[in-house]
């Protein structure tokens, strides 16, 4: 069933545990997605970007998401959102498109850029009864920072600010930064837990972890305990689907042109990733 991402958000908040956001970019990840759902009985988020919409098609990718869990999956509670919409065109667009939750991410321009126009895109939302998202301080790319080490200071949330933007938007959720990092960008040697536990404490809304595809056990359980209450994963997910296609085309004797064949396989690869990820993230078995 189709519901709220902020339901989805604060009951996994209100019980300790984290959702998984994860990026789709076609019906084979889609698919891979809801199936972990399912057989973890799990909550689950599925997102799409911006570029994925001009790929795909926004509205197909859309209704791909919708239709799937509507018609195959109707007892896993599912979250469809925009992620990092970066301006306020894109957020219209993903509105008029169907989508009940979207964030603006506005971390890369100067805090009173951010803090203004946030304000101004989570009044919009809020009319339209559509949940919204943004990011403070700045989980870089590998691009923007390349291979060599940050001055991560300059990166992360500030957590009185954090509590001054959060009061001043109304936004619903807080994507923050702590150290993590995108893609495959260099992180920080330990996540500011300190600075994120006083994040926290400060905030009554559910946090984002964006950055964290590679997480696991430690890292995942005491950001946590320390408020975070939904991970974002889109790396490891194309990591396990490439390495799934090229594996499955190279290995094979004869060549094969059945796509169904390299497809499903790769479809099972990021079902296996999910299905870990949920295990991890404790959302796994939360289904009432």
């Amino acid at each position: 069933m189709l519901e709220y991402v902020k339901d989805i958000l604060v009951e996994a908040k209100e019980n300790n545990y984290a959702v998984g956001a994860f990026n789709t970019t076609n019906l084979e990840t889609t698919q891979a997605i809801l199936e972990a759902a399912q057989e973890k009985k799990s909550p689950v988020i599925i997102q799409v970007t911006e570029k994925t919409m001009d790929y795909a098609g926004g509205r197909n990718i859309f209704q791909i998401i919708k239709n799937t869990a509507e018609y195959y999956y109707p007892e896993i509670p599912v979250g469809i959102h925009l992620d990092h919409g970066k301006s306020f065109e894109v957020i219209q667009r993903a509105i008029e498109i169907g989508f009940t939750s979207v964030m603006y991410d506005g971390s890369r321009g100067k805090y009173e850029d951010n803090l203004m126009t946030t304000k101004r895109i989570s009044e919009y939302c809020h009319k339209k009864n559509i949940n919204i998202q943004a990011e403070l301080g700045n989980v870089p790319y590998l691009k923007e920072v390349g291979i060599i080490d940050v001055d991560w200071d300059k990166y992360m949330t500030d957590p009185e600010q954090a509590e001054k933007f959060v009061t001043e938007t109304s936004i619903d959720a807080l994507a923050v930064a702590v150290g993590n990092a995108h893609g495959f960008a260099k992180e920080r040697s330990k996540p500011d837990y300190e600075r994120l536990d006083n994040i926290s404490k400060r905030l009554d809304v559910p946090l984002i972890m964006h950055g964290a595809s590679d997480w696991e056990e430690e890292k995942v359980r005491n950001a946590i305990e320390r408020g975070i209450s939904c991970f974002n994963v889109d790396t490891a997910s194309r990591v396990a689907f490439i390495t799934s296609l090229v594996k499955t085309i190279s290995e094979t004797k004869e060549l094969s042109y059945d796509i169904r064949t390299h497809l499903g396989k790769a479809r099972k690869a990021i079902k296996e990733t999910v299905m870990h990820k949920m295990d991890i993230f404790k959302s796994a078995g939360k289904i009432k």
